[in-house]
């Protein structure tokens, strides 16, 4: 038996699947841009909420 004949008798070895890898990163990608989006939006509204707090008055102090 040669090494040919070893190879041919495993088929149920399953093949390496370099794809693999890269469809795991997708999600997690998605999951970072979606929590960056979500600090972007929320640092920006406190932002504009302090901004129309002080421009009315009300972290004057007087």
């Amino acid at each position: 038996m040669g090494e040919d004949d070893e190879a041919a008798a495993q088929p149920d070895v399953p093949a390496a699947e370099p794809e693999a890898g890269v469809a795991r990163r997708g999600p997690t990608w998605v999951i970072l841009a979606v929590v960056a989006a979500t600090l972007v939006v929320c640092c920006c509204s406190a932002v504009i909420g302090v901004g129309l707090s002080w421009s009315t008055g009300l972290l004057g102090g007087r």
